[in-house]
């Protein structure tokens, strides 16, 4: 019988996006040093999916013409908030007119954002109070990773890619995240083949993935094609020494990473 503490805990990352000069732009955060996962390291926003984010009073807020299922919809609500908590990118609608949250009215938000860090508030009373209505459309899914049995804290994990609003340039939050940037998929693994930045497996992974489209729309284009297949990492153990590898048919390529790579 598996530990109880080894339960796997429901997670959301989102892979904010963006047309650069070049290339495409991907928006990440340096996590802070005493965060107990991926501490000091460059990542996606993304985290635990709350209590609060499975209330199934959310349906209300969100396009009566997107038909989710309750469990879905918990995954994208989380990946909203942390886009907004942890890079004030919000993917949201006034419920008025139907129209985006403009920079302008982003900013007189702002206070929100403390409030989901300190815990103090939840997305159901952000979208009634502020008259919102969540783009869970906006989201599309772009992977699933489940943290290998080995370790001792283990996450599902839905990533999602989605545009950046107009208007919506991102920024830390100053709290679990010290540092962010607009960065190309190459770039970041450059940097981190070059020890410049930390990157753990599977940002790196989802990088990689990332960096064979040229812009948004052919990032998308290509996605909403895609089947998800989830990813689970295994041990392979052999005489040439002991290695991390993933299904070749989730779209990664053929993938034997040695354990000494790894954090």
């Amino acid at each position: 019988m598996k530990n109880s503490s080894n339960k796997l805990i429901p997670a959301s990352t989102v892979l904010i996006v963006r047309d650069g000069k070049n290339d495409l732009e991907v928006f990440m955060v340096v996590r802070h040093h005493e965060i107990d996962f991926a501490s000091g390291a460059l990542v996606f926003p993304g985290g635990k999916v709350d209590q609060e984010d499975l209330n199934n009073q959310m349906s209300k807020f969100i396009d009566k013409n997107v038909n989710i299922s309750e469990s879905d919809l918990g995954f994208l609500i989380a990946g909203i908030r942390e886009c907004y908590e942890e890079a004030g990118v919000l993917f949201a609608n006034s419920s008025d007119n139907d129209t985006r949250i403009t920079k302008e009215r982003l900013s007189e938000l702002d206070v929100w954002r403390d409030r989901f860090n300190n815990k103090e508030s939840s997305m159901h009373d952000f979208a009634s109070q502020e008259n919102l209505t969540f783009t869970v459309d906006d989201l599309i899914p772009y992977a699933h990773w489940i943290t290998p049995e080995m370790m001792p804290k283990r996450f599902d994990t839905r990533f999602y890619l989605a545009k950046a609003p107009e208007g919506h340039e991102g920024l830390h939050d100053g709290s679990e995240s010290v540092d962010s940037i607009w960065i190309s998929p190459k770039k970041a693994i450059e940097d981190c083949n070059s020890k410049k930045r930390t990157i753990i497996f599977p940002t790196r992974m989802n990088l990689e993935k990332l960096a064979k489209f040229k812009n948004v729309e052919e990032a998308i284009t290509s996605l909403k094609k895609e089947k998800i297949i989830t990813v689970e990492p295994k041990i392979e153990k052999n005489d040439d020494g002991v290695f991390l590898t993933i299904p070749e048919e989730a779209g990664y390529g053929k993938i034997r990473e040695p354990i000494e790579n790894l954090r």
